[in-house]
Order: structure tokens, then sequence, then C-alpha cells
């Protein structure tokens, strides 16, 4: 029989959803709607003069080819970024696991990067990379490879993609090695005595059974790309060189900060958030159908 806990008052069961409840509403509705009206005006730097130009701003958003580049970019990073991480956490949580010596150390040390704020990780990268003065680019140059990244767009999105991967590298590991030492010994142990190889064990019934794991990072991952790279960006290329890496999150904050066009800055923000809202139902429709639970 199922249990169930009962209140025996219904005011409680509200009061202590309350604090969460005042959360979402006051940082996630109230923003959404205050966007959802100012991207229907022109308004002044200030927000004090309104006009209502309709679905005028988004009419100019998608006549405009630099927009229409920021939504390039930001396909290209979010795929790339999201793809490379779930691939690396997958290999260092398949390896973590089966690990003798060192296995405590080793989980420390990869779990270690998510306690860095994201600002930080971008500033950490680009010193890496820098032009005249970064390690990496010391090693690379002895290599015969020339890095500037402040002047080659493809190297800002390769050091910005990279900074993300190692950013977001430890949420996943953390996830895949849980999943990982959740599957049963006895299952792979009798696929050992059928002759079944490392790979084929691993293609077979190990990540079959990671799937809720894979698809619930994914959905994740993909959220996290779209919006929490901001400070990555920001810190490591601003957007370049000439737009190179302006991901839509980026564009928002630089033509409403920056630009101070308040109207087309909302607009931005709403056609972003119907985005990750389209792309999480297609998840959720399409590709958790192949998820075996």
């Amino acid at each position: 029989m199922e249990k169930r806990v009962v209140f025996r008052s219904g005011w409680l069961p509200w009061a202590l959803l309350g604090p969460q409840l005042a959360i979402v509403l006051v940082f996630f509705y109230w923003p959404a709607a205050q966007a959802l009206f100012q991207s229907v005006f022109i308004q002044d730097a200030f927000g004090g003069n309104l006009e209502f130009v309709g679905l005028e701003n988004f009419a100019t958003l998608f006549a405009d080819p630099l927009y229409l580049n920021s939504i390039k970019v930001t396909a290209v990073f979010s795929l790339s970024a999201s793809v490379l991480g779930l691939v690396l956490s997958l290999v260092l949580a398949y390896f973590a696991d089966r690990a003798v010596r060192g296995k405590l150390l080793l989980r420390t040390l990869l779990i270690w990067p998510y306690a860095v704020a994201w600002a930080i990780a971008g500033v950490l990268w680009m010193f890496l990379f820098n032009p005249t003065l970064g390690i990496v680019t010391h090693w690379l140059r002895g290599a015969g490879i020339t890095w500037n990244h402040v002047l080659d767009g493809d190297q800002a999105m390769i050091l910005i993609i990279l900074a993300t991967v190692w950013k977001q590298i430890s949420y996943n590991f953390i996830f895949f090695l849980a999943g990982l030492q959740s599957i049963p010994r006895s299952v792979i142990e009798a696929a050992a005595i059928d002759g079944a190889g490392a790979w084929r064990t691993f293609r077979s019934i190990i990540f079959p059974l990671l799937s809720p794991t894979t698809f619930f990072l994914f959905v994740v991952n993909v959220v996290y790309v779209f919006f929490d790279t901001f400070a990555i960006v920001d810190a490591a290329t601003s957007g370049g060189p000439a737009n190179a890496t302006e991901i839509l999150v980026y564009k928002v904050y630089n033509d409403g900060f920056k630009g101070l066009d308040l109207g087309g800055s909302a607009a931005q923000s709403v056609v972003l958030m119907t985005v990750v809202v389209l792309l999480t139902f297609v998840q959720f429709r399409y590709v958790e159908k192949k998820v075996q639970y």
C-alpha cells in the first residue's frame, strides 16, 4: 500500500512551500513578465517615456545580421560545450569508478572546479591562453601553433568552450559517478563471464543503464550553456573578436546595458527564453523516448 503524508492543517503545506514559491515568483515570473511587457515598447535609457510598437522589436531583431550571427554562434557553442562536457565527464567517471589506488584523491580533484565561480573560470582560462604571457600559449608556440584568440574568432570560440567544459565537468562527473556506482556489479560480472569485452560491456550494458542520468544532464547542460556562461564570455572574450563569441545571453546584456536599447534587449530575452523552453520540450518529447528507466 502506498504511504502518503497527510497534513492535519490546510495552511502548513502552503507555509512550507511559501519561501520557494516566493523565490520563483520574484526571481523568475516577475522578471519574465517585465521582459514581455518591455518587449512591445520602445523606451528611453532611463525607462521614462514608453511608446507601444507591438512586434516591431522582434521584426527588427530577425532582420539584424548581427543577431542572426549571434544565434549561429550560440548554436555552435551550446552543442559543442554540452556534448564535449558530457563525453569527457563520462570518461572520467568511468575510470574513476574503476580506479584502485588514489580513488578518493582523484574524485576530490575532479570535483574541485565546480567550486570556482564562472567569472573566475573565465579569467583563469583567459590568462592561461594569453597571447603573450599565457603558459598554454607558450607550449602551443613551442609546438608550432600560433595562438591569439584576441584576433582569431575560431580560437576565441575554442577558448570559451574549453572554459565552459572545465567548469561544468565536475557537476556532470558527480552524477555519472553516482550512476555508475548504482549499477549492480553482478550484471557486469555476468557480462564478463559471457565473454563481453570492456567496450561491449560499456556499450550494451553500462551506457543504457546510465541513460536516465545522461538525459537529465543533457537537459541541465543545455540550460546552463544558454544562461550561466555569460560570465565566462564576459571575462574571457567580451563577445569578440568581431562578435565571434557573442552568444545570445551576452548580446542581451550588450544591447540592453551598453547600447541602452531596452525594448530590443527585452525582445531578445523573450526569444532566448522561448528557445530554451522549446529545446527542453523537444528533449522531453523525443529524446526521452530513448531513455531506459
